[in-house]
This record gives structure tokens, sequence and C-alpha cells, in this order.
């Protein structure tokens, strides 16, 4: 069955078409294009949303939880409530992400993970169904990370980088893994990092203490990308730039950023924002369990997190948050003098396109799938629509 849909706007999200009519088979776009002066053919039905704008679905490729639920500690079956959670803010797609743990306990959950990752793949959706983002793949946070900049990272659960652990937990992931945060100071890192992207894994630099050399040294070995810019790193100084001054300068590297105003400081957004553009910054949440609940104790892996007044925090240090995709864009337009397309591309194209998928994710084009949000004109979330269903 043919469905077009329509509305005041629609951002590609690198074009703004107005009045657009996005066509729809299969769970697949069959075509983006302008209604003025076209007639919708007689077997394809048609959904209005007025004056609303349409959008690629966001992509979250960093979080883990939401709605009560830990990604390391949920069953492949708890996951779809995740899903459903993360969709009524606008995401439809996403990478579960780990924390340091001990090595069973996380090729157990790895396991998990790829069972779900392998059963969203199989499921088909119908209208009238709640709409539900689909896990993709796994972000490796850990367990290669700096001692001196793990945030919460439990000490005894970091691991020096090797070709066998790094084979270990892409065994138990079965070959889902699609990000690794790693720090390349640590012996060993550069040969993970070229091994990892050798397996077209994005490699993202973070928790790391590496001076600026061996920043570059890391992206010379494959690495293309940086966790959560400022948070877990060596602070940026005018003489000893560090691996911050590599994030911001290298053009090779695109770089996320956590927008809930209490991880940066929203004139440090807005100096990131500047820096990276339109095409390298991507929007993360790093949600934990707690997102969507009220305040009290919730674990993050085998941390136990504490939340109060939209703070996350374990030992005296943040741990997570609770930031839903739909703000971090809503707030990218506070802090910044950026678009809300300007906005919306760093939740769906870029980081698709950081991770490799952006010819069918991310973007609203013949052939993509159909997976898409549809805005107020102030970025709020009015419907989602997964594989061209949930409307």
């Amino acid at each position: 069955m043919r469905t077009a849909f329509t509305a005041t706007r629609l951002f590609t999200p690198t074009e703004e078409i107005l009045k657009p009519l996005l066509e729809v088979e299969d769970g697949r776009i069959t075509e983006v294009s302008s209604r003025s002066g076209k007639e919708i053919p007689s077997n394809t039905s048609l959904v209005d949303f007025g004056e609303a704008v349409l959008t690629p679905g966001f992509f979250d490729i960093h979080i883990h939880g939401g709605a009560g639920l830990d990604v390391m500690l949920a069953s492949p079956s708890d996951l779809p409530r995740l899903g459903k959670f993360l969709a009524t803010h606008g995401v439809t797609a996403y990478f579960p992400t780990t924390v340091a743990a001990p090595l069973d306990a996380t090729c157990a959950a790895l396991g998990r993970l790829a069972d779900a990752i392998e059963a969203a793949q199989s499921t088909v959706s119908t209208n009238g169904e709640p709409a539900q983002a689909h896990p993709l793949g796994i972000h490796l946070e850990g367990p290669f990370l700096s001692h001196k900049r793990r945030g919460v990272h439990p000490p005894e659960n970091l691991v020096t980088p090797t070709i066998e652990v790094f084979e270990r937990l892409w065994q138990a992931a079965r070959g889902h893994v699609r990000v690794l945060t790693i720090a390349p100071e640590i012996p060993g890192a550069l040969e993970v990092i070229t091994e990892a992207a050798r397996r077209n894994v994005c490699v993202s630099i973070g928790h790391s203490d590496a001076e600026m050399p061996v920043a570059q040294a890391a992206v010379k070995a494959g690495a293309r990308h940086a966790t959560h810019t400022f948070n877990a790193m060596r602070p940026l100084d005018h003489r000893d730039p560090g691996i911050i001054g590599e994030v911001l300068t290298d053009d090779r590297l695109s770089a996320d950023i956590i927008v809930d105003g209490i991880h940066v400081a929203p004139a440090i957004v807005k100096l990131f924002l500047q820096a990276k553009g339109t095409e390298r910054a991507v929007l993360i949440t790093d949600a934990i369990s707690a997102t969507g609940m009220p305040d009290g104790r919730y674990q993050l892996g085998p941390i136990q997190v504490d939340v109060k007044d939209g703070k996350c925090t374990s030992g005296g240090s943040l741990a997570g948050s609770v930031l839903t995709m739909d703000r971090a864009v809503r707030n990218v337009t506070q802090f910044s003098a950026w678009s809300l397309r300007d906005a919306v591309r760093a939740a769906t194209l870029n980081p698709a396109r950081a991770v490799g998928l952006a010819g069918k994710h991310g973007v609203l084009a013949a052939g993509a799938r159909a997976d898409f949000t549809v805005l107020s004109a102030a970025g709020e979330v009015l419907k989602t629509i997964v594989h061209g269903h949930g409307f």
C-alpha cells in the first residue's frame, strides 16, 4: 500500500522543501517532492500533518537506557518498551551503549543486545501500533578507557586494549559492534583502533587524557569520531591543546556532545558547533535508565546513580543524563544561532554518517527507510513514524 505524507515543511535535512509530499511504500521512501501542481495518485492514501515539519527520525548513537530500563541489564523482550519511550521523543534508531563492567557480565549483556538487534530486524509493525525505535548496533563505551579520565566507570573494570579482548567482545556481540570508545594513549590502543576500523567499526576517541600528537596518531590509525566532547577529556589549554584541540580542529573527525545545559555550558556548546560545523557535529543523549522517570536511585550497568533535578551523579561525578533527543535539538537552537533544520541534522544525518549508515537512516530520500518525525515549528514531537507505520 502506498501512502503519501504532507505538512508545511520537510527537512531532508540538507534541504528544506515547502509543501512537501513524502511518498512511502512497503516501509521505504519512494519519492520526496513538492505537492505544488502535483496530483496524488488514485491508489495512494494521503496523511496531512498540517502546519508541522517532517524530518528524518532522530538517531541516538550513545544511550544507556530510559523508562526505567538499563540496556546492559534488560532482557531482549524488555527493550521494545525502551523503543516505544524513545519514539515519543522522536528517536527511530539507537545504539544501546555499554559501560565498563566485568568482562563476563559485559559479554552476557552483548549477547542479549545482539538478540534484541536481530529480533528488531525481523519485526514488522502495523498501523495503529505505537511506533518504537529500533536498536541497530552496539556502542562499546569501554572497557578500554583512561583511568585518569574514566568518569564513573569502575576502575577495576577497565582493561588494557588487546586484539584478543576486542575479539572476545566482538564475538559476544556477534559482530553487532558499530562504535568503540577508546582512550588512544593506553598501550595497545592504536593496534585495537586499527583492527576495529578494519571491521568498519566507528572508532571514537574519548575518556582520554591524550596529548594532541597521540590523538593525531589515533586518527591516522583509523579513529574518525569523538565521544561526548569536553567530558572525560584532558581539558583544552592554549599551549597544550591535547585531545580536544585535535577534536575541534581536525575535519576528518566528527564529534558528539551532550547538550543538556549540565554537561557543557551553553557558550561552550556554541563554540563546539562553530568548530565542527553543520556537517560534523553530532548530538547524543548519554541517557540512563532514569530518563523519563522521577528522581531517585537508578542503575547504569553495575553503577548506582542518584538523580535529582535533572542531574545524574555517582560519587560526586556526572553519570550520564536524563536528556531526550528532542530536548537536545531544541537546546541547540536556544544555545546557538543554529536553525531547527541545522539542529535536526546533528540528530539525524550526521550520526548516521558517522557510523556508516547514512544511505538508509538519518535522511528523507528515495530508497531510505520510512523513519521520520513530525515536529512543531518549535521542535516539539507531534508524531513518530517507523518503517512507514505509527500514524
